[in-house]
């Protein structure tokens, strides 16, 4: 196998093995603390809508499955975290509402091959904007309370992966673009993160 072909596959296996645990420490953080301060729960919802969007994108035009295949497992986590942010914060009740409308957006963004189109362009918006979401988050409580470090340092090792191997395989602009994005807003996010800690701890 030439170095080329190794190096992808040692970056999608990384990828899909980064993101069987990506979630897991910000899980660990909620239930050890049984509390969701510091984290937003929009953003969980405006990521979770960005994931289905590129696994529908992805699936619907048959990408390798290798570069795609971490979407299920991301989805999954990111429920599971909705769901604990809405119990810890007494919301439960609004987990129905939330269901039904990302169960209709996963069949309406294929009714025509345009609106999936649209839908994968404006992903990276959605996706961004669960960052700031993030970031505001932060901003606003000065604290990182049940942030992980840790999630947010994975997020930012696949969307590097995701990069090399998006160009070595489809070379496809738009899902290029979002990784980059993503990497540089979720670098902005560890950063903060590691400064409200610092700034805890020197107080």
């Amino acid at each position: 196998m030439e170095p080329g072909s190794l190096l992808l596959e040692a970056a999608n296996w990384s990828t899909i093995a980064a993101c069987l645990v990506l979630k897991l420490p910000q899980g660990a953080a909620l239930v050890a603390a049984r509390s969701a301060r510091g984290v937003s729960l929009e953003s969980l919802l405006l990521e979770l809508g960005g994931f289905l969007v590129c696994l529908r994108y992805m699936s619907y035009y048959h990408y390798p499955q290798l570069t795609y295949i971490e979407y299920p497992l991301m989805i999954v986590q990111d429920i599971i975290l909705c769901l604990l942010v809405l119990h810890f914060n007494g919301k439960m009740k609004h987990a129905l509402p939330y269901t039904v409308i990302f169960v209709a957006g996963w069949y309406a963004v294929t009714l025509q091959e345009w609106i999936l189109d649209l839908s994968m362009n404006l992903s990276t918006v959605v996706s961004a904007a669960s960052k700031l979401a993030q970031l505001r988050c932060l901003w606003q409580t000065r604290d990182s309370g049940q942030v992980s470090a840790a999630t947010w340092g994975l997020a930012i090792y696949t969307c590097a992966a995701r990069i090399f191997t998006t160009l070595m395989t489809t070379k496809d602009s738009t899902v290029l673009i979002r990784f980059v994005v993503m990497m540089v807003l979720n670098i902005w996010v560890i950063t903060t993160v590691l400064e409200y800690r610092k700034a805890k701890k020197q107080d």
